[in-house]
């Protein structure tokens, strides 16, 4: 991080600790925080993956804007200001940060926020719930997800895209842009609410260790996108495909005949599948994200480990 950029950044003790004694850490983004969940919910729900994280022997590092910076690590009282619906929020992509800090907003980071964040601290792995990707119907509408995957390196832990998105083209757009997506134990791309999608993925692995030498391999070439690992949400909450799709498909056509566009569409989709599944998605968002920071931290380990954090 260079001097200038310092005084945008607030890194908790134990966060900049973790950092400098090479110990394993794992970001954690707040747009659904901020825009994702109901109060107390969605503060309950950043606590509990913090919990898991630690559960696994490493250093959660919850990323958010307040007070004109932008803050790595949080404490309680910052997950409740974030989450309690008193002050409005932004959701923060890699456009917002400047506008957010000068004004000293709250805001939540959606996937491409915290990849920035974390790549600009030396955070090496990240996990979030699904990726943002290019949106069914509307090929140009492409997530700021995708471009800044393909220039972050860090390992970054999902169940796929969200499958309200187009999903292939978005793993084909991955693929444009040298993303290489690595399924733990799993050689399909996961459907988010489901566990597969019946897309490929560029190779599975079976253990942590296998991806922590994947990354230091692709990174040590010089190559600069992050290393997407996706896994299956939990079979006893995830979704058969064709149920969901059918939903899905609902969803979208009452999102189109309203005329809902723009940022708004993603929302309204996922709260529109919710409530279509009564509350069955939800429930398998959920597990999938605890599923997701626990992977995580196994691979934090993993590269935090002499043998990969010497390299």
């Amino acid at each position: 991080m260079n001097e200038y950029s310092k005084q945008y950044f607030s890194i908790s003790e134990e966060v900049t600790n973790a950092i400098k004694n090479k110990q394993p850490v794992v970001a954690l983004e707040t747009a659904v925080v901020t825009h994702g969940l109901p109060y107390p919910e969605n503060v309950n729900l950043a606590t509990g993956l913090e919990n898991e994280i630690r559960s696994q022997g490493a250093v959660p590092a919850t990323v958010a804007v307040m007070r004109g910076k932008v803050r790595i690590g949080l404490f309680p009282e910052d997950l409740d200001e974030l989450g309690n619906g008193k002050l409005p929020t932004r959701k923060i992509s890699r456009r917002d940060y400047a506008i957010a800090l000068t004004r000293k907003e709250l805001g939540g980071t959606t996937v491409c926020g915290t990849l920035i964040a974390a790549s600009k601290v030396g955070i090496k792995v990240f996990s979030t719930g699904g990726i943002g990707g290019i949106h069914r119907n509307a090929p140009f509408d492409v997530s700021a997800d995708l471009p800044e995957l393909s220039r972050s390196q860090l390992v970054v832990v999902c169940a796929g895209a969200k499958s309200i998105l187009d999903l292939p083209a978005t793993v084909e757009y991955l693929e444009t842009m040298g993303v290489p997506v690595v399924g733990y134990q799993t050689k399909q791309f996961p459907a988010f609410y489901s566990q597969e999608s019946g897309l490929p993925v560029t190779e599975t692995v079976q253990h942590p260790q296998e991806i922590a030498e994947i990354a230091l391999a692709h990174w040590g070439m010089g190559l600069e996108s992050a290393v997407l690992v996706v896994t299956p949400p939990p079979a006893e909450a995830a979704l058969p495909q064709e149920e969901v799709e059918k939903v899905i498909e609902k969803a979208v056509k009452e999102a189109e005949s309203k005329h809902i566009s723009g940022a708004a569409v993603t929302p309204f989709l996922l709260s529109k599948v919710s409530e279509l599944t009564g509350g069955e998605s939800m429930r398998a968002n959920l597990a999938l994200l605890h599923n997701n920071a626990r992977l995580a931290a196994q691979i934090a380990r993993e590269l935090s480990k002499p043998e990969f954090s010497q390299a």
